[in-house]
Order: C-alpha cells, then sequence, then structure tokens
C-alpha cells in the first residue's frame, strides 16, 4: 500500500488568476502528486488549494508552492476579509492512508526546515508539529497577523521555529505543521450584519466570548460580510469531526440565528469534506426527517448536501469535493 499524505496550503491571494494558477501549476509539476482542488475567495482574499501524493513528492510539491507564493504574493499590499499572516499563511499536512501521524510530523518538520532555510521565510510549527502547546493553535500564533508580527516576532516566545527571527515584509511569516482532517465550512445568513454573524460565532466556537465558552467543542468561528452573497456569513474551521460533526455545526448555527431573528440560507465547503461527513449527515437528517431507511451511499450524501444546504450558494457537486472520490480511495 502507498504512503499518501494530504496538503492543504492557504495562500493569502484569491483575485488574481494568473497568480493562482502559478501556484497550482508548481504544485502538479511535481511527479507523484495529484492536484484535488484550487478554492479561490474573492472577498477573502485566499485561495485554498488541495493536492495529495506520496511524501517525498508531496514535500516537494508545498516546497515549489510556497515558493512560487513568496515570489508573487506582495503581503505589503494584500488586504482580505481573512486573517493572514503571510504569502503561504498555513500548510498542513494529513495523514490518509498508509502513514502514520508520527511519520508525517517528521515530513512537516522536513517542509518547516526547507522553507526556513532555503527560502529563509520565518516558520512557525502547529497542531501535531509544535511540542510547545502554548503556540501550537493556529489562531494564537497568528495573532497580530501580518501587520502586528513585525514586532512580535522579537518578542520572548516567539522566535520562530525555523528561519530568521525577523518578519520578512514581501512574503511574511509561514506555519507549518501535522494535523487531521479539518473542514473549514462557512455558513450564509439572510442578514447583512456583521454584529449578528460575530454574536453567533462567539456563541458557538470552542472560545466563546470574553472567557464564555461557546456551545461546540473543536470549533473555531469568526463572522464576516461576504460581498458576494451580499450578506453575512459564520466562518468555521472544524479541526474534531468526529466528535463535532458538520451537521451538528450546521444545526447549532442555526438554532443560533433564529434566537437572533435571522435564518440560515446556505452552506459552502472551502476546499474538500471527507465522505464520512456526508455519510454521517445524510443518516441524521433521514432519521431526523423519517426521508427514507435507505443506507446507500449516494443517496445518503444527497440528502446530506440537500439538507445542508450545499448547493443553494451554488452547484455542489460531490464527486468533487469529497476527498475519498478524488482520491478514488
Amino acid at each position: 500500500m502507498k504512503q499518501i499524505i494530504e496538503c492543504v496550503p492557504n495562500f493569502s491571494e484569491g483575485v488574481n488568476a494568473d497568480t493562482i494558477a502559478a501556484i497550482a501549476n508548481a504544485i502538479s509539476s511535481v511527479e507523484g502528486v495529484s492536484l484535488l482542488n484550487v478554492d479561490p475567495g474573492h472577498d477573502a482574499n485566499r485561495t485554498v488549494i488541495t493536492f495529495a501524493g506520496e511524501p517525498q513528492a508531496l514535500v516537494d510539491a508545498a516546497f515549489a508552492a510556497i515558493k512560487t507564493a513568496g515570489q508573487l504574493i506582495d503581503m505589503r499590499t494584500q488586504k482580505g476579509e481573512h486573517p493572514r499572516m503571510g504569502a503561504t499563511d498555513v500548510c498542513p499536512l494529513v495523514p490518509v492512508r498508509g502513514i502514520s501521524m508520527d511519520e508525517v510530523i517528521k515530513y512537516a518538520d522536513q517542509l518547516a526546515r526547507r522553507v526556513g532555510e532555503e527560502l529563509q521565510i520565518p516558520v512557525y510549527l502547529y497542531e501535531n508539529s509544535q511540542p510547545d502547546k502554548r503556540r501550537n493553535n493556529l489562531s494564537v500564533i497568528r495573532s497580530g497577523e501580518y501587520e502586528g508580527f513585525f514586532e512580535k516576532i522579537h518578542q520572548p516566545g516567539w522566535q520562530p521555529d525555523y528561519g530568521p527571527a525577523e518578519m520578512d515584509a514581501n512574503r511574511g511569516a509561514t506555519v507549518i505543521g501535522a494535523r487531521n482532517y479539518l473542514v473549514a465550512y462557512n455558513i450564509t445568513l439572510d442578514t447583512k450584519s456583521v454584529d449578528i454573524a460575530k454574536k453567533i460565532a462567539y456563541a458557538v466556537r470552542e472560545s466563546g466570548y470574553k472567557g464564555a465558552p461557546g456551545s461546540l467543542k473543536f470549533v473555531k468561528a469568526i463572522g464576516w460580510y461576504m460581498d458576494e452573497y451580499n450578506a453575512a456569513q459564520v466562518s468555521m474551521n472544524l479541526i474534531n469531526i468526529e466528535h463535532t460533526p458538520v451537521h451538528i455545526v450546521f444545526e447549532e448555527v442555526r438554532r443560533q440565528a433564529q434566537k437572533l431573528g435571522a435564518e440560515v440560507t446556505g452552506s459552502e465547503l472551502i476546499g474538500l469534506i471527507p465522505l464520512i461527513c456526508l455519510v454521517e449527515a445524510g443518516k441524521y437528517y433521514q432519521a431526523k426527517y423519517g426521508l427514507s431507511n435507505e443506507l446507500n451511499e449516494a443517496v445518503l450524501v444527497e440528502t446530506a448536501v440537500t439538507e445542508l444546504m450545499l448547493g443553494a450558494l451554488g452547484e455542489f457537486d460531490a464527486s468533487q469535493r469529497v476527498i475519498e472520490y478524488l482520491l478514488k480511495i
């Protein structure tokens, strides 16, 4: 069995199609990797690219992408709704098949070292790759964002794991690490009110607000306005889909929205989703509404797509958005 790792780098560019294409081409030009998805976000000014392959080829492809992004993205002029600290903001490696997390940690460390030493970009390790639990959380590392890092990088405890201890004005800094599957998931509301979206985010995210925890563990959330939809959104990262599955998140956001006089009008994925998320959502909604006793995978996925309103904001093709379907594993 071949060892397969997934890589999901986030780049601070969601507008310039030529730049996005150049980064994607840098990845796909490396033999032994498969480019699975390119998902640009205009308002967020951020592109999530998903690719997978055998370990060493994947490391080479990720390095090429980070190098290309650093050459083409100028952080001095980059602005967008999404928090960011570098041209390649974050680059996670995820074990998919035939490989342990401990092995993936070693490959993530190899990539981080190369980026720091060869490209001279400050690199911070995160999640399973970061032994210091005080700085293994992406949001904690990225706090202050690009603008604040010129000072933060010199503060005690914030020296990069690799690369120069000096913020790079053009390329910023980068976060690299090994982690489990994460689902990037946005829910759109029938309001333009960012205040309502933020209140919902505070209510559901694990960190809550001002010391009061939120209702959903392993969920990170912010509220923002998206010109693309002329509406506010709750934008989330679901970092433990076994403990807090997608359908539970959707229902809780809908409940919190209704408490504030708002309704959910659709949801969207940023990047890809593991099949199990849609299968479990399908089972949940079939049981909840008595839709069917059918346990056929295709029916369960279709039920999930409908009930999660994944097609409300645009066409949703599960064959192009489910990791297993693209990898054919």
